[in-house]
């Protein structure tokens, strides 16, 4: 038989209650000292709930740190696979290889409003390319200004979607540099230093990477609409003898 003076840890004064109830005179005294809590000090809240961070910079609690090193992804395809893979993206990816080579402006103002989630960031971005490939090809000959002014989207991607970088590419290839790439405020500062050098020596390649990426991973912003159901009304019918 089971025993009914068993405590519950959610009640944990139920005998004394139990034992209150079987002497209901007995006066309840208001002076009963109560015996005070231990003062716990004042701690912060990264010792309290251990904070890890998202990819977006979102602070993420109950005890889940995410290895920002160990969960990189890897790009998609290589910088210098032009026509991608052979898939159901093959045809798009033969269109961002036209566009980087025949159209750069184009393609970089899509990759940017694809990027951005937004309908209209088109113009924002392929009109000052244009400029600065005009001013690059007056100038010096060769199209050297505009990648001062797109190399920032490498590195939007790469936050985004949590890609490997080149340092990283290079330590997990050679296995140096292995504190260097630890350190996240170096390792940031070298990735900048490397989206740069990618969209200045290989600028072309850069943006049908990229393109290639985002095709494959975002849709664009203008396929958000919502359908529209067209009602046709059926043909006139006629009562036939």
């Amino acid at each position: 038989m089971a025993n009914t003076d068993e405590s519950n840890p959610l009640l944990p004064n139920q005998q004394s209650e139990v034992k209150d109830e079987k002497n209901p005179n007995k006066p309840i005294s208001s002076t009963t000292p109560v015996p005070p809590f231990p003062a716990d000090p004042v701690k912060p809240l990264s010792a309290v709930v251990p904070m890890g961070w998202t990819v977006e910079g979102v602070p993420m609690g109950h005890g889940v740190v995410v290895d920002p090193i160990m969960n990189r992804a890897q790009w998609d395809s290589g910088l210098c696979a032009c026509f991608g893979r052979t898939d159901e993206f093959c045809s798009s990816d033969i269109e961002v290889c036209l566009l980087g080579s025949m159209a750069p402006c184009v393609l970089y103002g899509s990759n940017a409003e694809r990027l951005g989630s937004a309908p209209g960031t088109f113009a924002n971005h392929c009109l000052p390319y244009t400029g600065l490939f005009l001013i690059g090809q007056s100038f010096f000959g060769s199209n050297c200004v505009a990648p001062c002014f797109t190399y920032p989207s490498r590195t939007a991607i790469r936050r985004k979607f949590n890609l490997e970088g080149s340092c990283e590419a290079f330590n997990r290839s050679s296995g140096c540099c292995g504190s260097f790439i630890e350190d996240e405020v170096q390792r940031e500062q070298c990735e900048s230093v490397c989206d740069f050098a990618t969209h200045f020596f290989c600028h072309p390649c850069a943006l049908c990477q990229e393109g290639r990426e985002l095709r494959r991973r975002l849709p664009h912003p203008g396929f958000k609409a919502q359908q529209v159901l067209v009602m046709i009304p059926p043909n006139e019918q006629t009562m036939g003898r």
